[in-house]
């Protein structure tokens, strides 16, 4: 009698799904990928990534695309509203057919169970790509940076929304044993982790290795961005906030930054700011985690 053999599919839904082990040395690969790019044209010849998108997107989709096309692969973007899933066909039947074609899933959404759904049914690697829980994508590209800058065993200070960044910095620094505090209004903590809250931004800032911050007003939270931009108001990242932390701390946002609300022009244009580094990151570290995923 023949036994049949089924392999163990990896997802990265969360980072709870990574060790430290598996970030020690994802974080190895992307300064690997990123430094010896020839190395890898090849990495990822004949494998297709299946590029699945419920919200708009500017850095996830391209450096998704860009970083599997320079290891040789090919990747689809695959809209949710030309889709049939628009009309109606279930999560668990997309997720069965799209593994026959594909090598890999990434899956950009507004509900983290879509993503949840996917990973249950599908027979291939699944990647949250953002979801409304967690961005674990955009932490190993923020841990690779903050290492890059010599920043990854000092104060990490995160002020603004408890949100799906947030959320994933939270786990992160759990795992890692990261000095991880938040600085957030009351009723705006994040949902997972247990970072240190301070409520005082101020006090928050004092002696930062690292200062981050993102949008206050996320995508499916537009109804709430008069009362958002009032509460979050204090909690700016701008020149008095910087003045308070260390005086090489760097300046971290995930992108896309509205200026003049959650960060100043002269903060995050200044020689203390590594956003754009960050940014260019998420490619190599997202390429990472792809000849992680995907064997």
């Amino acid at each position: 009698m023949q036994v049949e053999v089924v392999s163990m599919v990896r997802h990265l839904l969360s980072m709870r799904d990574l060790s430290r082990r598996d970030i020690d040395r994802l974080l190895t690969e992307s300064q690997k990928i990123k430094t010896k790019p020839r190395k890898y044209n090849k990495s990822l010849e004949g494998k297709t990534l299946l590029m699945l998108f419920e919200k708009p997107s500017t850095r996830t989709r391209v450096s998704f695309e860009a970083g599997v096309t320079r290891m040789g692969g090919h990747a689809i973007y695959f809209s949710s509203e030309s889709s049939q899933i628009s009309r109606g066909e279930t999560v668990a039947d997309t997720a069965r057919t799209l593994s026959r074609y594909c090598d890999a899933i990434m899956a950009r959404v507004f509900s983290h169970k879509t993503v949840v759904d996917l990973a249950e049914y599908a027979t291939v690697p699944v990647i949250n790509g953002l979801s409304d829980l967690e961005h674990p994508c955009q932490i190993m590209a923020d841990l690779f940076t903050m290492k890059e800058n010599g920043k990854l065993d000092g104060r990490i200070v995160y002020v603004g929304d408890g949100n799906n960044v947030c959320n994933s910095l939270a786990l992160a620094a759990e795992v890692m044993g990261l000095d991880f505090t938040v600085s957030c209004p009351s009723g705006y903590d994040p949902k997972l982790g247990n970072p240190t809250i301070e409520r005082n931004p101020i006090k928050a800032a004092k002696d930062a290795d690292v200062l981050y911050t993102d949008v206050w007003v996320s995508m499916g939270d537009e109804k709430q961005k008069e009362a958002r931009e009032k509460t979050f108001r204090q909690y700016q990242l701008n020149r008095r906030l910087l003045s308070n932390a260390k005086k090489d701390c760097i300046i971290m946002h995930c992108l896309p930054a509205h200026r003049g609300v959650e960060i100043t022009d002269d903060v995050i244009d200044s020689q203390n700011s590594v956003v754009f580094d960050q940014a260019e990151n998420r490619m190599h570290a997202q390429n990472a985690i792809l000849l992680h995923l995907v064997k």
